[in-house]
């Protein structure tokens, strides 16, 4: 696994649509979780950089219209990183609570992209990316653990990272 140094990094936007506002009885078991899931992130190898505004996380940075739609961003050293950490963390078994707290998406709610090591994407430039997958698929300007192209400048095919099925998709 490498750590840095290749000249680029991984970046993930996704985002979800809140079943109630904060606040409300059915969604505080997300907000009481969030702070202790951002700390394992913080604290996860390969994790560099997440979006937050002065509340310490993203949930209150209003990204469209609907109050109710929330963003995640993050930027990690390289894809097996940011997998351990969705997939093989304490993070896992929250995410795994996700249908209690959002609604199935309508599109598409995460991708990936590489980023010059450095960068600090904004929220539009996730969001375009997510549109992009959902536009044209994987491709190498914004793709999914599933077709995980590699960085820029390497020819190697895209890679399944096989993550686990509860967690692809709308299921």
């Amino acid at each position: 696994m490498s750590h840095g140094g290749t000249g680029w990094q991984l970046a993930q936007i996704n985002i979800g649509k809140m079943l109630a506002p904060k606040g409300d009885p059915a969604v505080q078991p997300f907000f009481d979780a969030l702070e202790r899931v951002n700390a394992i992130a913080d604290a996860s190898p390969g994790f560099v950089w997440r979006l937050q505004s002065d509340s310490g996380n993203a949930t209150d940075i209003e990204v469209a219209p609907d109050p109710l739609l929330i963003v995640n961003m993050s930027v990690w050293q390289d894809a097996q990183s940011l997998f351990a950490f969705v997939y093989r963390s304490g993070h896992t078994p929250e995410m795994a609570r996700r249908r209690e707290y959002f609604h199935r998406f309508e599109g598409t709610y995460q991708a990936l992209w590489w980023v010059p090591e450095g960068h600090r994407p904004t929220i539009d430039e996730g969001l375009s990316r997510l549109w992009m997958l959902e536009r044209y698929g994987p491709t190498p300007q914004s793709f999914t653990f599933k077709a995980r192209f590699p960085q820029p400048g390497l020819a190697d095919p895209p890679v399944d990272m096989k993550p686990d099925p509860w967690c692809i998709g709308n299921a």
